[in-house]
């Protein structure tokens, strides 16, 4: 038996342990073993979409543009790709708007049912997407909705609106409404005090849900099986037809451009964060 003599602590006999320089080695180990697990692929699809050969290979022999220049000059991959960026550009004005509306009454609003209009907001991020698919082209298709720009609108911004409400509703919660409540005190209408105190401070978060929802529109591929058709194909839609009938590397370079696309419209929003961060802490100066 282990007693403790002059204040020292003592270690049981066969105790041992590791130096904490070796759980940090293993940390980071197991830190890169994942990033490595999640980047990989994208890693090899951008490199693919520079090869040479008439077929996806890895590596490249050669590295060639060839497939970018097939794929800006193809009428069909063309098509697909404004036809998918209008609607994501559409859904990212008409969610903002809905979501930012929708948060300020759920954070701000004390009503009857509060919680199950939350819980319907949010539902699509809930709900299987084949089952919203199913349910809305068996909705859409005697409307005339199937196929064309207003049906993915509607379909896109119900399912974008949840990624504004989350991110919008952060960012009010952080608010400090005695801000808005002085803003009041000195006569502002609650119009002029949204768009001069409470707007400036939730950009980043409104910011934020925006990019989701471009991202969540133009990625979208599930429902995009149900409601494309010869008049109306989204990127994603023509994504999995040419993997099933026409598999070339020029699939890996619409990847490779999708995937930076995203990565721009992240960073932009990191950057508009930053300057919002750096204003803040101006004011409060």
């Amino acid at each position: 038996m282990n007693t403790p003599t002059m204040g020292f602590p003592t270690r049981l006999v066969g105790e041992t342990k590791l130096p904490a320089s070796v759980g940090t080695m293993a940390l980071i180990g197991v830190a890169l073993l994942v990033l490595l697990f999640l980047i990989g692929p994208i890693l090899l699809i951008v490199m693919m979409s520079f090869g040479d050969a008439s077929y996806i290979q890895f590596p490249p022999r050669m590295l060639s543009l060839k497939w970018y220049a097939q794929y800006f000059s193809d009428i069909d991959w063309m098509s697909a790709t404004w036809f998918s960026l209008k609607i994501a550009c559409a859904t990212t004005i008409s969610s903002t708007v809905i979501g930012t509306m929708a948060s300020i009454a759920l954070v701000r609003g004390a009503f009857p049912g509060k919680a199950a209009v939350q819980a319907i907001a949010l539902s699509p991020l809930i709900v299987p997407h084949i089952i919203i698919a199913i349910a809305l082209y068996l909705f859409f298709a005697p409307l005339g909705l199937v196929g064309n720009f207003g049906g993915f609108w509607i379909v896109h911004t119900v399912l974008s609106v949840p990624y504004v409400v989350i991110t919008v509703s952060a960012a009010l919660k952080s608010f400090d409404p005695m801000l808005e409540r002085a803003a009041l005190n000195c006569g502002a209408t609650r119009v002029m005090t949204f768009f001069s105190v409470v707007l400036p401070d939730i950009v980043p978060g409104m910011a934020a849900g925006a990019v989701f929802a471009f991202l969540a529109s133009f990625d979208e591929a599930t429902v995009a099986f149900f409601l494309s058709d010869t008049g109306g194909k989204t990127i994603t839609r023509k994504f999995f037809e040419d993997i099933d009938y026409n598999l070339t590397p020029v699939i890996a370079a619409v990847a490779t451009v999708t995937i930076i696309l995203s990565l721009a419209l992240m960073a932009g929003t990191r950057v508009l964060e930053r300057r919002a961060s750096a204003k803040s802490e101006k004011i409060e100066i």
